[in-house]
């Protein structure tokens, strides 16, 4: 199956003084360079600790002149990047098809372009990705007691490297696997985007209340739900419609606890304590941040304990107002919040989904806009004002967007899946302990 062999990164760079670089001197790039549009610069939120290639969203720009000024620092698809100061351990692939053609990389990042003749760009990111070369970053950085690495050190990082086609059949199998993940992480995205918008076209822009005052198909509802609307206003809302606060449309609103001393953050089993990681989104859980209690903390806990289509709501610190929603896509039986959460709960007046929709991270932010520590309290949050329809419009809109929200968590659930089998096929790829030619063929002896 061929030799392999150890060598460092500076040894399978290019050669064309460009294939490591770090970013530019923050006063070469100050905050003034940056633009609406343009070149797109990566930077630590671009980047991750293994879980995901490369996060294609949260860019800030520059102008093409300001990046032919910095053109030393450019990187372009299939380049590594590396986080040098911040959160170490963070590498990022870019892919081979983007609909950017080049991007500059912050001050705070390293870029590795790996010549192709000797290895296998998406093989190296693999490698480099690896919990044990993550772990190696952060370690070697803290033995010097500075929280950061430079060029010199990424120069003689080794991997090791066996043949390119043996390779290019690793960065296969492991890709395969990534492509499947980032493929279910879009169509979630697609189809909250679909739920989203059916909130909006109904109980925003109120389409089939106009569609029925000027006596026309509705766009967003079928002539059956459209019935259900009424087609005149009162007050500004649709006749009907009440104009409430949150906490009249509340069975329960409730935060989670944590053992006196905190969570050990050794404990690697036990009932998830869900944080900031977990309340991003329908279905977008940060496994590999979980922290866990014990079972006997869990049944001892007088809140804070999950069901399914719970509406979680982040209360302080920078993701104030940032929601999310617990579903059967957590891949754990029983769960809990730790005390930065909200747990919200509708009565018979609302919905879990038309709660999860309605709740605006930016106005749920404003409510404490006066305060010296962002921060949402119940108070604050029951003040949160809302339009809410008559229950037969609810339940048509729950019947419609129930399945877009069952089919989120079920591809969060196959993400887990995909995820823990690429985590335990890793290590042994990338170090030889198996052995791959067309597939998967031996453990090496």
């Amino acid at each position: 199956m061929g030799v392999w062999r150890e060598v460092t990164l500076a040894d399978i760079a290019k050669t064309d003084g460009y294939g490591m670089v770090d970013g530019p001197f923050g006063s070469n790039l100050p905050a003034a360079d940056y633009t609406e549009t343009g070149v797109p610069v990566i930077r630590g939120v671009n980047l991750s600790t293994g879980d995901v290639r490369f996060k294609d969203d949260a860019f800030i720009f520059v102008s093409e002149r300001t990046a032919e000024r910095l053109r030393r620092s450019l990187c372009v698809a299939e380049d590594i990047i590396f986080t040098k100061k911040g959160t170490l351990g963070q590498v990022g692939y870019i892919p081979r098809s983007h609909k950017y053609e080049k991007f500059l990389i912050s001050s705070n990042q390293l870029k590795l372009s790996v010549n192709k003749q000797i290895a296998d760009p998406l093989f190296v990111y693999y490698s480099v990705s690896s919990p044990s070369s993550r772990a190696k970053i952060v370690q070697d950085s803290e033995s010097t007691g500075v929280p950061k690495i430079n060029l010199s050190y990424l120069r003689q990082f080794p991997i090791l490297l066996p043949s390119i086609d043996q390779q290019r059949a690793v960065a296969r199998i492991l890709s395969s696997l990534d492509d499947k993940i980032e493929l279910n992480r879009r169509m979630n995205a697609t189809l909250e985007a679909m739920a989203r918008a059916l909130f909006k076209a109904w109980f925003v822009d109120f389409e089939p209340v106009h569609a029925n005052q000027e006596k026309r198909t509705s766009t967003s509802a079928s002539p059956e739900i459209a019935a259900l609307f009424p087609s005149d206003f009162k007050n500004g809302l649709p006749q009907g419609f009440q104009a409430m606060r949150l906490g009249e449309v509340l069975e329960l609103i409730e935060s989670g606890s944590r053992p006196k001393g905190g969570i050990d953050p050794n404990l690697k089993d036990g009932i998830p304590s869900l944080g900031a990681e977990s309340v991003n989104g329908l279905g977008v859980y940060d496994y590999s941040k979980t922290k866990f209690v014990t079972r006997d903390f869990f049944e001892s806990m007088r809140r804070g304990q999950l069901r399914d289509y719970d509406v979680l709501i982040y209360k302080d610190g920078a993701y104030v107002g940032r929601k999310g929603m617990f579903g059967r896509g957590f891949p754990f039986r029983e769960s809990a919040v730790n005390e930065h959460v909200f747990i919200l709960r509708s009565n018979e007046k609302a919905s879990q989904f038309y709660l999860y929709f309605e709740l605006n991270p930016e106005k749920l932010a404003q409510l404490n806009a006066n305060s010296a520590q962002p921060g949402l309290n119940q108070s604050a949050m029951k003040s949160f004002e809302l339009s809410l329809p008559p229950h037969p419009v609810l339940s048509a809109f729950d019947e419609s967007v129930k399945p877009l929200i069952d089919k989120v968590f079920e591809n969060c659930k196959e993400i887990r899946t995909l995820s823990e089998l690429r985590d335990s096929l890793l290590p042994p790829l990338i170090s030889g302990r198996i052995r791959v030619g067309g597939g998967l063929e031996s453990y090496a002896s």
